[in-house]
């Protein structure tokens, strides 16, 4: 290819010679002969054999002749990167040393490769962009503070502690000046990821003084970690460098003092904070009105919600609702329905959050009608209720046995573009399979399929028990292939379902054959297992094989319970067999492994 530079500055056309350097890797650069309207520049051949050539033409008031200056051709050879242009003899036409010349042309190429490290940050591409990093590193340029400070940033996010950790020495090693905002970054990346010896060391090593950020970054891990003495000594440090603490550090300080010694210390520095002429604000009273209910004391906690506007702050819906959750959890609903009708009145709005805590509460007390109007109310204060909102009302309709009413609510909800979660269908199922419903409970289990939920194992354990009592072991089976073709495995509570359904339905060589299927997967049958192979026998006045299963039970370990020996002589029974059930059942007292009046009833039972 040809590229064209300007003759007058040699520096500038090296530049413009760097700004195609990736094109022109590995080829030769060839000067070529320049019409008259070029005479003023210079034209060079790029050519494939790993060599630059250049050309210098002077301008037109230059004396020397053109043969002159080209005998005087300097063969520059490219690097394996074409990163810098050496002049191997001599100065051209006035020119800088050839030393000068490499001094420009690495200053630009420190500039181009800073803006692609900037480049490669912006665009996510963090590998590449930390890789590239060493490699400028190595070759002794200074990266830019900036594009460092995002790339130790988004390191830490992803959790790539170790190469933020280099990105920093780095930084040190190149000489470039730190800020401080590049150590709170990495201060915080350490915290955040449990690390907090690594952020202290890191804080006590700053070249730069900590600013309040930095402090409260230290403050509140070491306080989320306990650490409270620990803490006060770093606000020490931090007045004694002048350095003053802000509303977070004070709020981090009495959250932590309120947890670890109590209110009436976190007070003590509310005082301080005070004295020190940092006001505080709603979070910081918030903290405070919290520590106070947890330790009990609701009424102080209302009587300081009502002074905080003489304090000159506010109350918000986050106070509010710390007071309500209080009240509710201490069985004061009327106060906690006072509180609501208070708050509104004062222009201060309810949140779904504010609602829900009344929901839960009255469904956990079994005031399902009035969780009702408390749902029915929240579109009137511009709240849409969530799935938290009917969740404790599908809860409380599933444990009343109200089945109707649940499904009813959750087609509302569904209509309203508002699902449950997982386990709440799964209580749902649960309550529709006791309460025999279990073909709408297989409807439901379609439907959560139709919207992308996925269901878990506990949904098809269900499903699959529910439709195995009622008999409906081929559907039951279906799901269970379903549930294989989606990689879950079944436990032994799902065999033990479908073993026991076709037991009940007289599918007994089915159940053994699954049974058997077990025990090649290695998953080891249990008491329940066995009991429903051998009531299925019985049920078919095969109790020799159940007696026959028994044995084999004991072979394998697994311990009979009172039931299984219950079948076995309920089962002798229905054959006629009373004289030999009575004589197991005497055997079996003896060795206190049944009770007496339960094999009493059986024989009772059985002699009418």
């Amino acid at each position: 290819m040809d590229l064209t530079l300007p003759a007058k500055n040699y520096t500038e056309g090296f530049c413009l010679f760097h700004r195609h350097s990736a094109k022109i890797r590995g080829r030769e650069v060839r000067a070529k002969q320049l019409v008259t309207s070029e005479a003023n520049s210079l034209r060079l051949y790029v050519g494939a054999k790993g060599k630059s050539r250049f050309l210098v033409i002077p301008s037109d008031d230059s004396e020397e002749p053109i043969s002159s200056i080209t005998k005087q051709l300097n063969i520059v050879r490219a690097v394996s990167r074409v990163d810098t242009l050496r002049l191997q003899h001599g100065h051209l036409n006035g020119a800088n040393s050839s030393s000068s010349a490499s001094n420009h042309s690495q200053s630009f190429e420190g500039f181009e490769n800073n803006n692609h490290l900037r480049l490669l940050v912006r665009n996510g591409e963090l590998e590449n962009g930390f890789k590239f990093l060493e490699d400028m590193f190595f070759r002794g340029e200074i990266p830019d503070i900036n594009a460092c400070t995002i790339l130790i940033r988004d390191l830490c996010k992803t959790g790539k502690i170790r190469k933020a950790t280099r990105v920093m020495e780095i930084l040190k090693d190149s000489r470039a000046v730190l800020d401080v905002r590049t150590y709170n970054i990495l201060i915080s990346g350490y915290c955040k990821s449990g690390e907090i010896g690594s952020a202290l060391k890191l804080f006590e090593r700053m070249s730069v003084s900590p600013d309040v950020v930095t402090y409260n970054t230290i403050l509140r891990t070491l306080c989320g970690c306990g650490r409270l003495k620990q803490a006060m000594d770093v606000l020490d440090r931090q007045l004694q460098s002048e350095c003053y603490p802000d509303v977070i550090t004070y709020t981090i300080l009495i959250e932590a003092t309120c947890k670890e010694s109590g209110v009436g210390k976190a007070m003590k520095l509310l005082d301080e904070m005070r004295n020190k002429g940092c006001k505080p604000d709603v979070v910081t009273y918030n903290v405070l009105i919290k520590g106070i209910c947890k330790e009990g004391r609701l009424d102080e906690a209302i009587k300081f919600l009502n002074h905080m506007p003489s304090y000159g702050c506010q109350p918000n819906t986050i106070t509010y609702n710390i007071i309500l959750r209080s009240m509710c959890s201490t069985q004061r609903w009327m106060d906690a329905e006072k509180l609501l009708d208070d708050m509104v009145r004062k222009g201060c709005s309810p949140s779904v959050v504010t609602f829900n805590i009344l929901i839960n509460f009255l469904c956990r007390k079994g005031l399902l009608g009035r969780a009702i109007n408390v749902l029915e109310k929240m579109p009137r204060h511009g709240c849409t209720p969530n799935s938290l909102s009917y969740k404790p009302l599908l809860h409380g309709f599933c444990k009343e046995k109200r089945m109707d009413r649940a499904i009813e609510f959750l087609n509302t909800m569904v209509s309203g573009g508002c699902y449950p979660d997982i386990m709440t269908y799964n209580t749902l199922l649960i309550a529709l399979c006791k309460d025999g419903k279990v073909d709408v409970a297989a409807e439901i289990v379609n439907q959560l399929r139709s919207k992308g939920c996925s269901p878990v194992l506990i949904t098809y354990n269900t499903i699959i028990d529910g439709l195995s009592k009622v008999g409906k072991t081929e559907d039951a089976i279906k799901f269970l292939d379903e549930m294989k073709g989606k990689g879950l495995e079944p436990a032994i509570i799902t065999y033990s379902s479908l073993v026991g359904g076709l037991s009940r339905g007289g599918k007994v060589d089915e159940a053994i054959a699954f049974f058997h299927d077990l025990e090649e997967m290695g998953v080891r049958p249990n008491a329940n297992t066995y009991n429903s192979i051998m009531l299925g026998l019985c049920n078919i006045q095969q109790t020799n094989r159940a007696i026959d299963f028994l044995a084999y039970m004991v072979a394998r370990d697994c311990i009979p319970t009172e039931a299984s020996y219950m079948i076995l002589i309920e089962g002798l029974a229905d054959e006629g067999l009373a004289k030999e059930a009575l004589e197991l059942h005497n055997e079996l007292c003896s060795r206190g492994v049944v009770k007496k009046s339960s094999v009493e009833q059986v024989i009772v039972k059985n002699s009418v």
